[in-house]
């Protein structure tokens, strides 16, 4: 697949740190797994870093105040899933200084495996990709199972989004700390840095401050979607296929986001935890458009605002236009597991607005899929609500949701929006 990359607007533009909003939501599910036990009340001063929510055992993670404050209130608030839930309301002090309280460092040298896992579940560390699993989870490798190469994602191959790549041009150290870090805790004798060709800057910058003593290389790959996702990675790099239903365990690997490794190796030495993140903001409805470092919590009409948005804007996208989920409400806030955040005007709008026609049989879909699955006849059998067959039968939760077969129906079929209802649908199911 080779959809436009729409990256040049935004890949040239250093890091900016974004303003505090009046108020920052920070929501306690931020992540796969439990949500974060509230560890403040209501009237409590706290400082910037300051833990305010612990792990609520260990598919957990702890969260962090992103600004120094008084908490105002502990109740509801909505999620890009649509839902209610809960999230710690901080209101920041005007006059602090905002700096960053530390904690317990967790020295590289003298840090057992256990103690890294558990010093990168008390930062709050998950994948920073998207996905916003708990990397601890991932870094604890099954009895039985063993690693022999850590591959660093820096392919960053959705539309619009240069979040990545400029962590690796902008934090080249932090991403070396952070993959000595993963070394030791996974066992893996080498690491493999793999990016886009269309981030050669990023690959030259890497590969001329890399440490002689580090085991690691940068590889370059064709521009190709969707080939950040882990099994295309994998494939790729190495040229092993990660079974159906299996893991990248399975074939001795471990992947991991580059700005997830680059919080690591920021964090850790520090005995820091995660209080902001990088991603983009951009696409035809923003004004001023770059990458920014934003606190956890900023309430998305709050950065809409501050960035600047055309008046006949129409959708809003956080994340990319290609795996990214449409906001239905702008009080939603930046999450750990935001790469950016993409608005387009009501002229793009109408090119998606489109009236949905039956399936064709082209099989475009088919040759589109990057894990060879049938998405005609998965969305035929979505139609007609039969999840646990599609599953059963068709493979549907090997499905990563890259969007593709989307992309290329010329009948404008929502195939992929249908995949995840059925995917939720049989999750349901099987938690039941």
């Amino acid at each position: 697949m080779h959809p436009p990359e729409s990256k040049d607007e935004t890949s040239g533009l250093a890091i900016r740190q974004f303003p505090f909003a009046p108020v920052l939501i920070v929501p306690l599910v931020q992540h796969l797994g439990k949500p974060s036990i509230a560890e403040v009340r209501e009237g409590q001063e706290v400082r910037r870093g300051q833990r305010i929510a612990r792990a609520d055992g260990f598919m957990s993670v702890s969260m962090h105040a992103p600004a120094s404050g008084i908490v105002r209130r502990i109740g509801l608030t909505p999620s890009i899933g649509g839902r209610m839930v809960p999230g710690v309301f901080l209101e920041p002090f005007p006059g602090s200084t905002q700096e960053i309280q530390g904690g317990t460092p967790c020295p590289l040298e003298t840090a057992t495996r256990n103690e890294i896992v558990e010093a990168i579940q008390d930062a709050g560390i998950v994948g920073l990709g998207g996905a916003a699993f708990p990397t601890h989870v991932k870094l604890k490798i099954p009895e039985g199972k063993s690693i022999d190469t850590l591959i660093i994602n820096g392919v960053e191959c959705e539309p619009f989004l240069t979040t990545d790549h400029r962590v690796m041009l902008e934090q080249r150290e932090d991403i070396f700390s952070g993959i000595r870090y993963l070394l030791k805790v996974t066992g893996a004798q080498r690491a493999i840095v793999g990016v886009e060709a269309n981030k050669a800057d990023a690959v030259e910058h890497l590969r001329a401050g890399m440490p002689a003593d580090l085991p690691a290389t940068v590889e370059m790959l064709t521009v190709k979607y969707p080939q950040g996702a882990e099994k295309m990675l994998i494939s790729a790099l190495l040229g092993r296929e990660v079974p159906s239903g299996g893991l990248p365990l399975d074939v001795h690997v471990l992947c991991v986001n580059v700005a997830t490794t680059a919080e690591i190796g920021r964090l850790l030495p520090r005995g820091a935890g995660i209080q902001e993140r990088v991603i983009t903001i951009t696409g035809p409805a923003v004004k001023h458009k770059g990458n920014y470092r934003i606190p956890i919590g900023t309430p998305l009409r709050f950065l809409l605002r501050e960035v600047g948005v055309a008046e006949d804007i129409d959708r809003v996208f956080l994340g990319g236009p290609m795996m990214g989920a449409a906001a239905s409400n702008l009080d939603v806030s930046i999450t750990k597991g935001t790469s950016g955040v993409t608005a387009f005007t009501d002229r793009e709008g109408r090119r998606t607005h489109r009236h949905v026609y039956p399936c064709i049989r082209c099989a475009y879909c088919v040759d589109a899929c990057p894990i060879f699955l049938d998405p005609s006849t998965l969305g035929m059998l979505a139609a007609n609500d039969e999840y646990a067959r599609m599953a059963e039968d068709y493979n549907l939760m090997d499905c990563f949701e890259c969007g593709s077969c989307s992309f290329v129906c010329p009948s404008h079929i929502p195939l992929v929006q249908k995949f995840r209802v059925a995917k939720a649908s049989v999750r349901k199911a099987k938690s039941a």
